[in-house]
């Protein structure tokens, strides 16, 4: 079963489209700063994590649409 995307009743995107693109949005923003915070942490803080730089190297360099 699919969504419409378009109500063409009403010329507006459907609730439904507009609710995912919303949390899409939300997602990728949240993504995006856990990232630049986890590029600021420490070695310190780093390795109580048990992570290593180049962990973080990995994962900050992703587009933030990517998982």
């Amino acid at each position: 079963m699919s969504l419409a995307t378009f109500d063409s009743r009403i010329g507006l995107p459907h609730p439904d489209f507009v609710t995912r693109v919303s949390a899409l949005a939300s997602t990728w923003q949240r993504r995006a700063r856990q990232r630049a915070e986890l590029a600021r942490l420490n070695e310190r803080d780093l390795h109580d994590l048990g992570l290593s730089r180049a962990d973080v190297e990995y994962e900050v360099r992703k587009p933030f649409w990517h998982g």
